[in-house]
């Protein structure tokens, strides 16, 4: 089974959120028959999941408007996260029939691939008993929130690779008191691209979920196979 993968550059988080919905009932009806992994970067904006406290937006709305940070309440479970420039974003819409009808299993296995790809790039990552993400060093570098219908799945990760970390200032970081944020940049002292850091990402998914990566263009999400 092959894993198809898209980069889709710069995307604001309404229309990407629309995207993942659109293509999760497809999948969910059965249209189409791959799994499917969007890559992509989101201007700056804020994210509740549905465990979300108000009371850890620590930014007043006034403040988060003036540096153009959008603030969206959504599906996903999880609390409140930060999204951004520098970060690549991954949305998987995958079919949990084919795999394993496991939420927690396929949480472990998302952080599974962030490991293997952080690995491949020099960095040596780990969970964190008792929540879920990757961290590095004691220093959360990925956070994850999903949800599913139908054992499909969407929402996913965020990677920090170049990411501006004074972002995390306004926020408690999915919740977790004092948690510190860091970046695949920080941690090797070296930029990498989000673009390159996708190709390992993507590479790392197929193999953790034992599917062949197949990159498509994003013109062919609308025909994709079926």
């Amino acid at each position: 089974m092959h894993l198809l993968t898209t980069q889709l550059g710069t995307v604001s988080y309404a229309v990407a959120l629309e995207l993942q919905r659109d293509l999760a009932r497809r999948r969910i009806a059965g249209e189409i028959d791959e799994d499917l992994l969007l890559l992509l970067e989101h201007p700056p904006v804020v994210t509740l999941g549905r465990t979300a406290k108000e009371a850890h937006i620590i930014s007043s709305p006034e403040r988060l408007r003036a540096r153009g940070i959008e603030v969206h309440e959504v599906e996903r479970g999880g609390d409140v996260t930060f999204h951004g420039p520098g970060q690549l974003v991954g949305y998987p819409i995958f079919d949990l029939k084919r795999h394993r009808q496991d939420l927690h299993w396929y949480l472990r296995q998302v952080e599974e691939a962030l490991i293997v790809a952080l690995e491949e790039v020099g960095i040596e990552a780990e969970r964190n008993s008792g929540y879920t993400g990757v961290w590095t060093r004691g220093r959360k570098i990925a956070s994850i929130g999903v949800h599913a219908r139908d054992w499909v799945t969407w929402h996913g990760f965020a990677l920090n690779v170049t990411t501006d970390l004074s972002y995390f200032d306004l926020i408690v970081p999915c919740g977790i008191p004092q948690v510190q944020m860091t970046s695949v940049t920080r941690e090797l002292g070296t930029s990498l691209t989000v673009d390159r850091m996708s190709a390992v990402v993507a590479r790392a998914f197929g193999e953790v979920f034992a599917l062949e990566p197949r990159e498509i263009a994003r013109e062919m999400l609308e025909s994709v196979p079926r």
